[in-house]
């Protein structure tokens, strides 16, 4: 097991029944807000034939929307079993999986062992991970046409609301943590990778980004 204290406590956060409630959403309403935004930009661009790595996907939304997009081959990396477990039950009942392949684990400590993609995707997990440089070096480097984020704005106001949100983990004693990293920061990994921006979309919190090569 490749996983940091962080990803173990985020492997304890997102359990099975947050899993469960996220695919019983999914099912109710398919993909809706920042995702479903991430999924028209990438899908405008053009994804037919193309191969996908997700990284923290949770119960697989990108990972079964591109698939029904004609994404034919898809990886999946996640920190959280129960969110793993779930992506690939849901894969199976949607017929794919024998075209998916899912790890578990800490994506940068994983990197090495992971298979570039032409889309690389991180749906609100930059905001999850501590090292935004070393997570977004390795997933830039595996996208080998698109790399599509979600991730907070670089507000006041986020990082107020963050720094609330923190504190219910802390008082429980777990090393989960959110973080509001600097946008420019963020942009600045993509660039330095190859990668410009083609899509951008702004909201109150988040912001949905969509990178090329």
């Amino acid at each position: 097991m490749n996983c940091c204290p962080h990803c173990q406590s985020a492997d304890r956060f997102f359990d099975q029944r947050v899993a469960a409630a996220d695919l019983r959403h999914y099912r109710q309403h398919g993909a809706t807000g920042t995702t479903r935004q991430l999924l028209d930009a990438l899908t405008s661009a053009g994804v037919a034939g193309m191969t996908l790595l997700d990284i923290g996907g949770g119960i697989g939304v990108i990972q079964h929307e591109l698939r029904a997009a004609g994404v034919n081959e898809i990886t999946g990396v996640d920190a959280s079993r129960a969110y793993l477990a779930m992506a690939r039950s849901e894969a199976e009942r949607l017929g794919y999986a024998t075209v998916t392949r899912y790890v578990y684990g800490d994506f940068v400590a994983l990197a090495d062992e992971i298979a570039a993609a032409d889309i690389v995707t991180l749906d609100r997990v930059i905001c999850c991970y501590p090292d935004m440089a070393a997570l977004m070096h390795s997933a830039a480097a595996k996208a080998g046409r698109l790399l599509g984020l979600v991730y907070p704005r670089d507000r006041w106001w986020t990082k107020a609301g963050v720094a609330i949100l923190n504190l219910g983990p802390r008082v429980r004693g777990s090393a989960f943590r959110s973080f509001v990293h600097p946008t420019a920061a963020v942009e600045g990994v993509a660039a330095a990778n190859g990668l410009r921006r083609i899509a951008h979309h702004e909201g109150a919190i988040w912001q949905v980004v969509v990178f090329a090569r």
